[in-house]
């Protein structure tokens, strides 16, 4: 087994003020994804976790795409946009890869959502109410997101570890 290293991820810094804690270790997280599907083939990267689990590298990353857009442009800024990979009948399409799909595109889409997320965040204060709305009807502050996102990525970043020994063995931070 493989140990994988992290020299590229970027350590939050330990003694920080709030707003640029809570970015510190959200792209922390969202670093870590990236290097748990470096060095992978994109066969390997569209191999499931445990079938019939769909569950796939390449799944995930769609998967945090599509959660980047909807909590930095939708619900935050308040953009009416589409699902990238979700559909009304197919609402967890997100996780779902076909022999096509490969890491280029797959990282392309999810660099450009990480990319107008930061831009969408910029123009708030951790304070400031979103645009748009949750399904309860309320908006949220910048900080609760920041929150959820870096939870969000933790959680789905743990999935990437599993994913990612089951596929060659690598384990690592």
């Amino acid at each position: 087994m493989a140990l994988m290293t992290f020299a590229e991820r970027p350590e939050p810094a330990i003694d920080a003020a709030e707003r640029p804690m809570l970015e510190g270790w959200l792209e922390y997280h969202r670093e870590t994804l990236v290097a748990k599907c470096a060095g992978l083939t994109d066969a390997q990267l569209r191999e499931a976790s445990v079938p019939p689990s769909v569950l796939t590298l390449l799944g995930l990353v769609q998967h945090l795409a599509e959660v980047e857009r909807f909590w930095f442009r939708e619900i935050l800024a308040g953009e009416a946009l589409p699902d990238l990979y979700s559909t009304e009948e197919d609402p967890d399409a997100d996780f779902k890869v076909s022999e096509t799909t490969t890491w280029a595109e797959t990282e392309a889409v999810w660099r450009a959502e990480t990319a107008a997320a930061r831009e969408s965040a910029a123009a708030f204060g951790l304070d400031d109410f979103s645009k748009g709305l949750g399904s309860s009807g309320k908006p949220f502050n910048l900080r609760w997101i920041y929150t959820h996102m870096i939870e969000e990525y933790a959680r789905h970043n743990g999935h990437a570890d599993l994913v990612r020994e089951r596929v060659d063995g690598a384990t690592g931070v």
